[in-house]
């Protein structure tokens, strides 16, 4: 689409604001980290454990300038954006240790200020100040409507919701659009139930059976502040996408509303956050996906290459920062990687490039650092070998959370087990192969599921002293010297 009057002005506002970071990091050199992932990937887990591991004295060997002794101390600075909430990160690492509970998902953005005193390779004392961003990967996924018409979107929407198993889920709502006439006088009552109906939809696919990640608009599953508002008060009609819509019709009443979301929901996140990020980790939960079967797997790999085409990536150059910052290092984070024996953790990070290696070959070609990594910020559970017969299984031993479930056993939230989740294959590219399907919960029960991962609590600490106790992880360094270990040489 040929940029308008309105994205030649957003660019221009756009640009004044990189100027004035650009002057202040001069003074102040500051790096800016989104933090993003769909939901229930660990977007809180992994920031509470990056700084308590900065501030309290992790375990980071891979990290070079923490593991030579080159950082002095880290800190947690005043909140710099005084319009954004900061993330309750005291609150976050208390339910962890003391609870042994997982913090809440993330359902709105937050900021934290994190001053790090380093000395560089040539000796120099130095000061480098991480803010970082959270913000739920939904939103990310809402950006590119900024690119597409109501009738584009909806036309999208209606062709996803009749694949399979979304078909199913999503039968009331279609029985409810098929009585709605586009072209009809606008009805508020039939857009409230339309748009009722729709976020249901929206919500069952979320569920751990389907799992499925491709799921905008996001605000409907987190409204917040915004709930019944007009602006989240629409849903797909099958229209036409040539269009125009009539005046006054119920067509153009869910267009208006689409544009309204756009405009008081997309573009203030795009312009006042995102569009303001350097470096960039993406949490992606694949267990779950591997839990509910192949659909829920393509449906990942779907979310995945929009996300990755959302960013404005490329090397950062001189002429950039001045008037337009690009990300120039994304992470993509398989999570959970504690629900698998080491010996399948290569497996799981080949599983995550392969679904994302289209879009990454993109990517480079502008210049921008990409990597995949498994990890575990908070690893929940340890090694252990469970003989079934004569084999000898590699498995791993944590504590369910309460409630969880495994064949006719529910668990208390108390009692340890040792689990065989299943082998990830040695060629991810069995699992996207239609014609070797994989089963899971979306079209099999638990037990003839090929694999099954539980949901573990977090581990039981010992204190040392008055301080807090190092929080256990799987390759949490990895990410940090791949985000910033450069920016403190």
């Amino acid at each position: 689409m040929a940029p308008g009057l309105s994205d030649i002005i957003e660019e221009a506002r756009l640009s004044a604001r990189a100027l004035l970071d650009f002057g202040e990091h001069l003074f102040n050199p500051t790096v800016r980290l989104g933090v993003t992932g769909l939901s229930r990937a660990g977007k809180t887990v992994f920031i509470t454990a990056l700084v308590h591991g900065l501030t309290r004295g992790g375990r980071f060997p891979v990290f070079e300038a923490f593991a030579s002794g080159r950082i002095a101390r880290a800190y947690l600075a005043p909140q710099p954006d005084d319009a954004v909430p900061r993330f309750d990160y005291e609150n976050h690492l208390r339910t962890l240790i003391e609870e042994r509970r997982w913090p809440d998902s993330t359902v709105d953005i937050s900021e934290l200020r994190l001053v790090i005193e380093y000395q560089r390779a040539n000796g120099a004392d130095r000061t480098l100040t991480l803010d970082i961003v959270d913000y739920p990967g939904e939103w990310l996924l809402d950006l590119p409507l900024l690119n597409k018409t109501y009738e584009q979107w909806a036309r999208e929407s209606l062709a996803l919701s009749r694949e399979t198993p979304r078909a199913h889920l999503a039968a009331e709502w279609h029985a409810h659009l098929a009585t709605l006439a586009p072209e009809a006088a606008e009805d508020e009552q039939a857009t409230r139930t339309a748009a009722k109906l729709f976020t249901d939809y929206l919500r069952a696919c979320r569920d751990e059976r389907f799992a499925m990640s491709l799921l905008p608009p996001g605000r409907f599953l987190m409204p917040g502040s915004l709930a019944a508002s007009p602006a989240l008060t629409f849903a797909p009609l099958d229209v036409s996408v040539d269009g125009p819509a009539p005046p006054g019709s119920l067509w153009a009443m869910m267009a208006r509303r689409y544009e309204a979301y756009k405009d008081a929901v997309v573009r203030p996140f795009f312009r006042d956050h995102f569009a303001r990020l350097d470096r960039q980790i993406v949490l992606v939960d694949a267990l779950a996906a591997f839990n509910s079967g192949p659909d829920a797997l393509h449906d990942l790999e779907a979310a995945l290459l929009g996300i990755l085409d959302c960013f404005r990536v490329g090397r950062s150059t001189f002429l950039s920062s001045l008037l337009r910052p690009r990300i120039d290092r994304i992470l993509f984070a398989a999570t959970k990687a504690d629900h698998l024996h080491h010996l399948s953790h290569d497996r799981l990070e080949a599983v995550l490039r392969r679904a994302v290696s289209g879009a990454v070959a993109r990517a480079e070609t502008t210049g921008a650092m990409i990597d995949v990594v498994a990890l575990a910020a908070v690893r929940a559970t340890r090694e252990a070998t469970v003989a079934r017969g004569r084999d000898k299984l590699p498995s791993i031993t944590g504590t369910p959370v309460p409630g969880e479930s495994a064949g006719d056993e529910t668990f208390d939230g108390d009692t340890e087990v040792a689990t065989f989740p299943g082998d990830l294959p040695s060629d991810p590219e069995v699992l996207f192969d239609s014609e070797s399907a994989f089963r899971g919960l979306s079209t099999a029960p638990a037990d003839k599921s090929d694999f099954r991962f539980l949901r573990f609590r977090p581990p039981r600490l010992v204190r040392e002293g008055e301080s807090e106790p190092v929080l256990p992880h799987i390759r949490l360094d990895r990410a940090l010297q791949f985000l910033i270990g450069d920016r403190l040489q």
